[in-house]
């Protein structure tokens, strides 16, 4: 970056780098410096940069980022432990004038935007500097992406960490949506009565929203640690504040999906046992009515003697005899209420 007067008119600062250590060089995905003047693009960590602020997403499955976290003389060892840690389960760490934390997204692979993945983003923010790192792609590090290029500029920290998780955030609304909209499609379905939904295709619904409900619940705890922290830097309260709202009510969002699943689940299983006790109610009218036919017929069956109807005409009698047995039954069945 050229050198020049400040917007104020004050002398350009020194330019800023973190020292880095022996070792190949960082895996830098991606790299952008924010100054009065726009956006730069990041060649690599090691540059001294005059910008006010510097966003560098890194890719962790490089062997070279880890050197270069290990060997970077402003990280604190906590700092290191949390970017570098095999752990990544959700967490919030503050270390003076750096927020760390480790939050939940969705992966995806070049041709798939949602691959139902879960993976960990690790963050840390500096009023002048934000590292974000993965080991495999992830969808909120795109459209953050995505946003920069379209013009987003980054004015501080706070403006930084707002824009990060409204990025996982707008990630996991759009899975939300999707399996909103399966839902209601499933839910036409049952009621129409032309295509209802199988249980394996409930179930699928189900465990992606519980997945997406665990991941919000576990970012959630993550900023209201935040919140009661009292390290917190005062400029990120109201931030920290806000996104924690967000993704409550992102939360709520896919637990009012999940109720309307278990709704159609109920009405599922209620019309499943309708047709059930139906079934039975048919099979015990049927054997109620050939009950005393059996009957009949296993008398004449016995080979004793003195058995009546044993002239030319016994057949046709004990014909006569169980269908009568039959519709009399019929008739007294029909008295009490049994046939609906």
């Amino acid at each position: 970056m050229a050198d020049g007067p400040t917007a104020s008119g004050a002398s350009p600062r020194p330019a800023r780098s973190l020292p880095v250590g022996a070792g190949p060089g960082p895996g830098l995905i991606w790299g952008r410096d924010f100054d009065a003047e726009g956006m730069r693009e990041v060649s690599s960590c090691d540059s001294g940069h005059e910008a006010m602020f510097r966003w560098l997403h890194l890719n962790l499955a490089d062997q070279g980022t880890r050197s270069w976290i290990e060997g970077a003389a402003g990280l604190s060892p906590a700092t290191r432990e949390l970017l570098l840690s095999a752990d990544s389960h959700q967490r919030a760490l503050v270390e003076g004038t750096a927020v760390c934390c480790i939050l939940h997204d969705l992966e995806r692979d070049f041709d798939v935007g949602d691959t139902a993945r879960v993976g960990a983003l690790r963050v840390m923010v500096t009023p002048d500097l934000v590292i974000t790192a993965r080991r495999h792609p992830l969808g909120s590090a795109d459209i953050v992406r995505q946003r920069i290029e379209a013009g987003a500029r980054i004015q501080g920290a706070a403006h930084a960490l707002d824009l990060l998780v409204g990025a996982l955030s707008q990630n996991i609304d759009l899975v939300i949506r999707r399996l909103s909209t399966d839902v209601q499609a499933a839910e036409d379905g049952f009621l129409e009565g032309h295509k209802p939904p199988t249980r394996h295709q409930l179930l699928g619904i189900r465990r992606r929203l519980a997945q997406i409900h665990r991941m919000l619940d576990g970012t959630q705890r993550v900023f209201r640690r935040l919140e009661q922290d009292d390290d917190l830097p005062e400029a990120l309260h109201p931030t920290v504040e806000k996104l924690s709202q967000r993704l409550q009510g992102l939360d709520a969002d896919a637990l009012e999906v999940q109720g309307q699943l278990r709704l159609l689940r109920d009405e599922l299983d209620l019309q499943a046992d309708q047709r059930t006790n139906q079934n039975l109610y048919l099979l015990s009218v049927m054997t109620a009515l050939m009950l005393p036919a059996t009957l009949v017929t296993g008398l004449f069956g016995m080979n004793t003697g003195s058995l009546p109807f044993t002239g030319s005409y016994g057949t046709l009698g004990a014909t006569l005899v169980a269908g009568g047995t039959a519709l009399a039954t019929y008739l007294f069945l029909r008295s009490r209420g049994f046939f609906r």
